[in-house]
């Protein structure tokens, strides 16, 4: 009798059809291994959440069968959900050094102990459980980016992390084509690879091309700079102390998570800024304007990052002056145009000199684009693919190229989070999904927030909140006070006194009825209540509150 083939599976659970919370389990004689733990800012109809990580319910279940965390690089679409998971799963956690200090920072600040943090360089392989993994060097917009090769019975799973092509990186290594290309000429199993630029033609830019800008404007500009990126674009942050450095001028850091990735890549050698360069955000004001350089946060038009503060004029330690250059060198995420056209307009509004990426090149991708990904389908050449971190247009197109570069349509992949793919090396298929979604995070909530309280929060934002108040008798069951009426959000009751008084006369009469017919039952005079109010406020304004009657006993 034939022996089985052995079989590899992938479960997505974070990353397709969306850009971010990255989160992909590979499993393989059983063992689990987790490529990636990251998160999403929310959108907007998500009131009042603070980030969105993957439902990790799969790895609860599962959690004796998992043997590691294998992170592709440092930003959070790719770590910032390690605090949550790792407080559910406390399992090892691999990655190259910078990405490991920038988690060690994060296990910190969330109060995380007695988490095995392993620090691996790319070129390295080590076996966990029975697989062997290998850190592959590949270039990114943050320094030690990697892709992961894992070894199993079935054959080699390839995942390229987030990577572009750039031969002139700033820090660290370049893209490791020789061992790339040896895994390909070995036969990989299945490949993995990122779809966020696929829609974009050629190739993406060299970062240097945006060191040459910043000389351009640091040696034109007379007032101060303020740069705003990605805390987390270590090669950015270097360009800007660079040019500050080449033209006299010191540089402070303003916002939380910049002064965090600015520390940790300088004390980890990642980050070279020159001695006496540097300077704390109160000493600014002590030199001269055609002196100073500001790195800050904000590139995305967060609402509570240092750039919309100094937009508003709400930041504690610095106020925007006229004439400022504010330098925006990021591209909107897709679904941040918006906030970032807020800022900008707030910004001009200021009288400060804006400058953003459709007026000078301030910014380059740090993923690769169509050629570029081609270039990887051709060294790896995979017997099977499986697009990944895109929404699902990305996927598509990128499924798309596979196919013009020749792969078979039966061995391109088109997964969702949830799904589980099987392989073996004669082919795959797609097994019952798995249990996966969003977990929201709200403060120090995580997951008590679901879709019902969002509809609430949702209905208050939009149409108000009224509370009938009334007091009942406990001897008697009959109303002996009220109704009260108080209006949140929906009138000022102060310019609605005739509509407040004719509200509480219709309660009043929902009240007598219940009475009349011998109602005592809270639940049913407060549905009635409710049903009637509501009648009679959309009948007069076209609007819908929410509705809350609160009977008090006495």
């Amino acid at each position: 009798m034939a022996k089985p083939l052995p079989k590899v599976k992938i479960i997505p659970l974070g990353g397709l059809d969306e850009i971010g919370k990255n989160m992909t389990v590979v499993e393989s004689r059983g063992e689990l291994f987790i490529i990636d733990s990251g998160l999403i800012f929310p959108e907007d109809e998500m009131l009042g959440i603070d980030i969105v990580i993957p439902d990790i319910s799969f790895l609860k279940k599962n959690k004796e069968r998992i043997r590691g965390i294998l992170l592709t690089h440092g930003h959070e679409d790719h770590i910032g959900a390690l605090p949550y998971v790792l407080r559910e799963v406390n399992v090892p956690v691999y990655g190259t050094r910078l990405t490991m200090g920038l988690v060690e920072y994060k296990l910190k600040e969330h109060g995380l102990k007695n988490v095995k943090l392993n620090v691996i360089a790319t070129g390295e392989s080590l076996m966990i459980g029975k697989s062997k993994v290998e850190f592959i060097a590949v270039n990114h917009s943050i320094p030690d980016a990697a892709a992961i090769a894992i070894h199993t019975d079935a054959g080699i799973v390839f995942h390229s992390g987030d990577f572009k092509i750039d031969h002139t990186p700033i820090i660290g290594k370049k893209t490791d084509f020789h061992r790339l290309a040896e895994l390909g000429k070995k036969g990989v199993l299945l490949m993995m690879c990122e779809s966020t630029n696929v829609a974009r033609e050629g190739y993406s830019m060299s970062e240097r091309t945006v060191g040459a800008t910043f000389d351009d404007i640091f040696m034109s500009t007379k007032s101060r700079i303020i740069v705003a990126t990605f805390a987390s674009n270590v090669h950015r942050v270097q360009q800007i102390v660079n040019a500050a450095s080449k033209f006299k001028r010191k540089v402070c850091v303003s916002g939380r998570s910049m002064v965090n990735v600015v520390r940790v890549a300088q004390e980890l050698g990642y980050l070279k800024i020159p001695k006496n360069c540097l300077i704390d955000i109160k000493d600014v004001n002590k030199y001269p304007d055609n002196k100073i350089a500001i790195i800050t946060t904000g590139s995305q038009g967060e609402a509570m990052s240092a750039l919309s503060r100094l937009s508003s004029a709400s930041h504690r330690q610095l106020e925007l002056k006229p004439k400022d250059t504010v330098i925006i060198s990021a591209t909107p995420i897709p679904g941040n145009e918006k906030s970032v056209s807020r800022v900008v307009n707030a910004l001009f509004k200021k009288g400060v000199n804006v400058i953003y990426d459709e007026l000078a090149d301030i910014h380059v991708s740090g993923h690769a684009c169509k050629e570029e990904l081609k270039f990887m389908h051709a060294l790896i050449k995979p017997k099977f693919f499986m697009p990944v971190h895109g929404e699902f247009r990305h996927l598509k197109l990128h499924a798309q190229l596979a196919s013009e570069m020749g792969m078979k349509d039966k061995n391109i992949f088109m997964g969702h989070n949830g799904a589980v793919l099987e392989f073996n090396r004669n082919g795959g298929r797609f097994l019952p999904n798995v249990q996966a979604g969003k977990i929201l995070v709200d403060g120090l909530g995580v997951g008590d927030v679901g879709n019902i309280v969002l509809r609430d929060r949702k209905h208050l934002s939009e149409d108000g909140l009224i509370v009938i108040v009334m007091t009942m008798s406990k001897e008697t069951g009959l109303i002996v006070s009220g109704p009260d009426i108080v209006s949140r959000g929906f009138v000022y009751v102060r310019e609605s006194e005739k509509l407040m008084d004719e509200a509480k006369r219709n309660v009043k009469r929902v009240l007598d009825n219940c009475e009349k017919n011998n109602i005592t039952d809270w639940t049913t005079i407060k549905t009635q209540v409710r049903e009637s109010i509501s009648s009679y406020l959309y009948e007069k304004t076209k609007r819908n509150p929410m509705i809350l009657p609160i009977i008090m006993e006495i």
